[in-house]
């Protein structure tokens, strides 16, 4: 029987703040709100617990995206399972799987996501590509100068990262 490919996207990054710093960027709602276009994660981080994405809507707020705790090794590495809520027509993909690694590097840590677990044509993971980029990068602006890059909120019409 042949092996099933297994798509995958992985983004490295280089962030001038030690892995616990990057740890709570990934893991406080309060602080992931500010560089992920108001997003607001919310977890036990316990293996088994379930991570839910949260955005602001007129009517308060409401589920993006959720998943659950695969492995939760503080600070070194992070993964969950990711399945999108907000866009109706990635709501009946399979849930994919994002792991974060966290690497000391001088003084800095290398971030490096990988998002797994994708079917063949995943809406998802053509999302995930342009997403996950954006989203580091506003990351690693609001770590090294105290100030996340401006991102879009996130609708029900927007990609899935």
């Amino acid at each position: 029987m042949a092996k099933r490919e297994q798509l995958s996207f992985s983004h490295a990054i280089e962030i001038a703040a030690a892995p616990e710093a990057v740890w709570r960027a990934l893991t406080d709602g309060e602080f992931t709100r500010q560089y992920w276009a108001g997003r607001r994660v919310e977890s036990r981080w316990k293996v088994g617990s379930p991570v839910i994405f949260w955005y602001q809507t007129d009517g308060g707020e409401a589920i993006s995206d959720r998943g659950i705790v695969v492995e939760c090794a503080k600070p070194r590495r992070l993964s969950y399972t990711w399945h999108v809520e907000f866009v109706d027509e990635m709501r009946d993909a399979h849930p994919s799987r994002v792991t974060f690694d966290l690497a000391a590097k001088d003084d800095a840590t290398t971030l490096t996501l990988t998002h797994d677990g994708f079917e063949p044509g995943s809406k998802v993971l053509e999302a995930v590509r342009q997403g996950w980029p954006a989203i580091l990068e506003s990351l690693k602006s609001l770590l090294e100068t105290g100030t996340a890059l401006e991102a879009a909120a996130p609708d029900s019409s927007d990609a899935a990262a």
